[in-house]
């Protein structure tokens, strides 16, 4: 099982490039089952969850066939098949993305309860509200979610997609999705606000849908009757950028971030901030941007809280306490969104941290230096989180189970070696 060595301690100095969003990615690959035309996406990064997701679209009868760097071509050619099995499934959450477009363009779906990172209890109840106000049928069948349409297409109505935790970035992906090609007009309340909602409805509207409101909490969708093919590229990773970010700020390095979405990461900017670390836009519009990042040897403390956007992100959070356990002062940090997701705090007070949990929240007190040492990665987020506090720590770490980390970052450990760190990849049997 392979893992990364870090030996840290070494400021980070140089230009990286920001690789396409993996969350914006996966909904916008399952988009090609709502057409017979081919769609071309690029800048599509090459990561495990996504080829997961082409061995998922190729059992439906999509066929995902790679025609250049990170460009692939999706053309549905069988419409047969409407079943997600489990054991595609269960590798990705993102999975459950094919719901919206199966329904809309077959009348069906069977899809095996999802899987993915365990950062808490994330159920698809409000994926199924949605489609059920459109007018679909669900049972629960030896695992899997099955719906039908009984009228063959979903009619238009006002859904509303509020849940404990604020709206439903998936779910918000299937309805919208789905709607395009149902009858009406449909409006989503309490729509998810992420930029990769806003990614999606360019494409779906390059494809011929008729949306507008992406990016408020009040989405709008006049069906149409069919939708075409079309090229797109898919916006930068915003979660890629803010750990890079976070990788210059924790070394006291400076580094140049280029494809950067710094309209995407205003909440992660004013932390940064506010921490003391300095983030200077140099060229190109806000949404793929070239920025300087660069931070001295003192970080001011502060509070963080996770939030649906434009609010702070939870998958930065992780990787901004690493940056807080050496701030010079208390900090407060409180997950809003998954407040379990808290599994890198054990981890890295191995390394040295001083972090105390009470519920979603952690106080970090700051400490001058961290120690290496062998950890092990539980989910996507910490994992980045790991191996941000081993590239700032004294001396060798090792991060077991880099597998997560695959899952969201494309040659993450190339990509910082090639800025100064000294980061390789190991096998490590016996994990």
């Amino acid at each position: 099982m392979d893992a990364f060595q870090i030996e840290g301690g070494r400021r980070l100095s140089g230009t990286v490039g920001i690789s396409g969003s993996k969350n914006a990615a996966l909904p916008l690959l399952a988009a090609p089952l709502l057409t017979s035309e081919p769609v071309k996406l690029s800048d599509v990064p090459d990561l495990s969850d996504i080829r997961n997701m082409r061995r998922l679209l190729d059992t439906l009868g999509c066929t995902a066939e790679t025609v250049g760097p990170n460009t692939v071509s999706l053309h549905t050619t069988d419409t047969a098949q409407s079943h997600a099995v489990y054991e595609i499934v269960k590798t990705m959450r993102a999975s459950i993305c094919v719901l919206g477009p199966l329904l809309a363009a077959r009348g069906q779906a069977r899809i095996a309860l999802p899987g993915g990172c365990a950062i808490g209890q994330r159920p698809i109840d409000l994926h199924l509200r949605g489609m059920e106000a459109l007018g679909a049928q669900f049972e629960l069948n030896a695992g899997d979610v099955v719906g039908r349409v009984p009228g063959g297409r979903l009619v238009g109505a006002h859904v509303f997609l509020g849940g404990p935790f604020g709206s439903t970035v998936l779910g918000t992906a299937n309805v919208m999705s789905a709607a395009t090609l149902a009858e009406g007009t449909t409006v989503i309340e309490s729509a998810a606000c992420e930029p990769e909602i806003v990614d999606l409805a360019n494409l779906l509207n390059a494809m011929g849908a008729r949306i507008t409101g992406a990016g408020s909490p009040r989405i709008t969708i006049d069906g149409v009757e069919q939708l075409g093919g079309t090229d797109y590229r898919v916006m930068p990773d915003r979660i890629e950028a803010g750990t890079m970010m976070v990788a210059a700020a924790i070394t006291a390095g400076e580094l140049t971030i280029e494809n950067c979405p710094l309209d995407a990461l205003r909440a992660a900017v004013d932390r940064l901030e506010a921490i003391g670390v300095d983030v200077h836009h140099e060229s190109g519009d806000a949404y793929r941007a070239t920025v300087t990042v660069g931070a001295g040897r003192i970080l001011q403390p502060c509070h963080i809280t996770t939030q649906p956007h434009p609010g702070f992100p939870t998958d930065l959070q992780a990787q901004f306490m690493a940056l807080l356990t050496l701030a010079d002062g208390h900090s407060v940090i409180t997950e809003k969104i998954f407040p379990e997701r808290f599994l890198h705090v054990a981890e890295m007070t191995r390394m040295g941290a001083q972090l105390f949990r009470q519920g979603p929240t952690v106080i970090a007190s700051g400490v001058r230096t961290l120690v290496g040492a062998p950890v092990m990665a539980s989910d996507l987020r910490a994992s980045a989180g790991l191996v941000l506090a081993a590239l700032a720590a004294e001396g060798t770490s090792t991060i077991h189970r880099v597998y997560h980390l695959d899952r969201g970052y494309e040659k993450l450990e190339e990509r910082l070696a090639s800025v100064g760190a000294r980061i390789t990849r190991i096998d490590a049997d016996g994990d």
